[in-house]
């Protein structure tokens, strides 16, 4: 009995996944976009890390519940934060999307995997975008002793 192993350099071949495909080529699109949002998030993320650590006053020991809700109060910095976030579970997403497609190769444990990771992403984009954009660190109808320090009394 003898058993043989193919070579690991041996591409794994899809059912009739990629044979005879017309249209857009997803797989270049992903390519492209994990270039181009690589970019844009390390420009994102150090002129988040730059304002938040070396242009305030204070340094990191400023930054508490206060500072975030001034911070929340800007619309620049609203959409600063909303275009990283975006960026970055897409980016992600996609990058487990690829891992995903490269090692599962049951069909369907893959669909079940994508449909995971795509409804995650959803998820966190849909409840991240709307907490910043609904945040009151000051909300009306709570008692005072609840609100933070620097909430004007009314």
């Amino acid at each position: 009995m003898t058993a043989t192993v193919e070579s690991p350099r041996t591409p794994y071949a899809y059912p009739a996944r990629s044979t005879g495909r017309r249209g857009p080529n997803l797989e270049k699109a992903g390519w492209i976009f994990m270039r181009a949002s690589g970019v844009v998030l390390v420009v994102l993320i150090f002129g988040h890390l730059a304002y938040n650590l070396l242009f305030t006053p204070g340094g990191i020991q400023a930054i508490d519940f206060g500072f975030i809700g001034g911070k929340f109060a800007n619309p620049l910095w609203q959409w600063w934060d909303v275009v990283m976030l975006w960026l970055a579970v897409l980016h992600g997403s996609n990058g487990m999307r690829t891992i995903v497609n490269d090692y599962v190769h049951r069909e369907g444990l893959r669909r079940i995997a994508l449909g995971a990771i795509a409804s995650s992403a959803f998820i966190l984009i849909a409840l991240g975008t709307l907490i910043t954009f609904t945040f009151d660190p000051c909300p009306t109808g709570v008692e005072a002793e609840l609100l933070p320090s620097f909430c004007a009394t009314r």
